[in-house]
């Protein structure tokens, strides 16, 4: 797990910010669960044979001896909220949400223990607009964030539940007869989660994998019919693709559509926003089968990725620190400063704290990154003035009337 300092927090409220306005932008709310949901959500809803539940969760018994667990990924519990408060019976919902995830796995770029992600869930809709609608809004994202050509859509349909059984079956025997060839996970795997060997990041597995049998060959008519439409949305508004037959998700309450945003620019593991259909998760959950899609985007990996604009740099510096020196000073440079943020909204300003000289405060005015130093003594106070000092311009300093200051600021910040 790791701490976000205070030099990196502006990059994080930028992208923050960015996805904030783009759910706005397509009519989205925000839902905020707890990061601590009982056990038993994830082992319903995950799977107990899954990597997540048997290796990577934190699981801990409270002071009841109720079994809880820190929540690995949003989904379920966004599931578990949407049931619990009435949301879904008869209703739409789009809904999004934000916070810390939690795994305990090997870290690796871009990849910790406790992580970050942005979450999208939409529920009550069956057909391939929905589908698409997600695509284009995370295509928008990468646009904003000037990143579209370091990702590339990948996509992939997992048909029906019972046209996925039937392929499940058809992939167990191709296995078994190679079941030698298989690493000890995909081994393990083998009567438990099969589709999951389709997704194996071990390369002895990739050419046993090429060779397999494609699930999109498998697919029932209102799959296949549903897929030819949300790739022609794509088609149509400019968004290109690859059809990946490998791109699979393990899970049964998944079906239908599943797409990854994935790039080469942060080694082997270069997924950077997972999503799919789980049409069947409510109704695992004890709900009524209700149509469902979203996508999950990490934070910690976008960061690695993005080239953060120099404005975003600029916005977090400071535009003035307030020197004060003498009693007088001291006592006026408070309520003066106050007064100023007043009278120009948004103006970045700090006030030296803990006296010192003037040379030791203009240290910290140099170091603090502002653009510019206000200097306030006693005899400036008299004459009701003070004096403005350039700290990233070579211009000469200046004295202006302290009636004055708020008309200067609206002008030069």
């Amino acid at each position: 797990m790791n701490d976000i300092l205070p030099e990196q927090t502006p990059y994080w409220q930028y992208i923050e910010n960015s996805f904030r306005q783009l759910m706005r932008s397509y009519g989205y709310q925000e839902i905020r669960m707890p990061i601590v949901e009982n056990t038993a959500l994830f082992k319903r809803s995950i799977g107990e044979v899954t990597d997540i539940v048997e290796k990577e969760m934190y699981t801990f018994e409270d002071r009841n001896g109720d079994s809880l667990t820190l929540r690995p990924e949003g989904t379920a519990s966004c599931v578990r909220a949407a049931m619990q408060h009435g949301l879904l019976h008869n209703q739409i919902q789009r809904l999004w949400y934000t916070g810390p995830m939690f795994r305990h796995e090997r870290p690796q770029k871009g990849r910790y223990r406790q992580f970050h992600q942005f979450g999208v869930e939409t529920f009550g809709l069956a057909g391939p607009d929905i589908d698409a609608e997600l695509i284009l809004m995370s295509n928008r994202f990468w646009q904003h964030l000037g990143m579209s050509d370091d990702v590339t859509l990948e996509l992939n349909s997992l048909g029906s539940s019972a046209a996925r059984q039937e392929y499940k079956e058809v992939l167990v025997k191709y296995f078994e007869a190679l079941q030698s060839d298989l690493d000890e996970d995909s081994q393990r795997r083998l009567h438990t989660n099969p589709l999951r060997i389709l997704d194996s990041k071990n390369p002895a597995m990739q050419k046993l994998n090429e060779n397999a049998p494609k699930l999109i060959d498998h697919l029932d008519d209102e799959s296949k019919q549903d897929f030819e439409t949300l790739c022609k949305t794509l088609d149509d508004a400019g968004v290109a693709y690859k059809i990946n037959p490998r791109l699979v998700r393990g899970l049964d309450y998944y079906s239908k559509t599943v797409f990854e945003w994935v790039t080469d620019k942060l080694g082997a593991q270069g997924t950077i926003c997972a999503g799919g259909r789980f049409d069947g998760l409510v109704e695992q959950l004890g709900g009524k089968a209700t149509p469902a899609i979203g996508f999950a985007l990490g934070i910690e990996r976008l960061i690695e990725l993005l080239d953060i604009p120099e404005e975003v740099k600029r916005e977090s510096k400071l535009d003035v620190y307030f020197v004060l020196v003498g009693d007088a000073a001291l006592s006026k440079g408070m309520p003066l400063a106050e007064g100023w943020r007043n009278d120009v909204p948004g103006l970045k300003l700090q006030v030296n704290c803990g006296a010192g000289s003037i040379k030791s405060q203009m240290k910290k005015a140099d170091k603090s990154g502002a653009n510019i130093a206000f200097l306030l003594g006693d005899d400036e106070l008299e004459e009701n003035v003070l004096t403005v000092k350039y700290l990233r311009e070579k211009k000469d300093q200046e004295v202006i009337e302290i009636d004055k200051v708020a008309d200067y600021l609206k002008k030069n910040i």
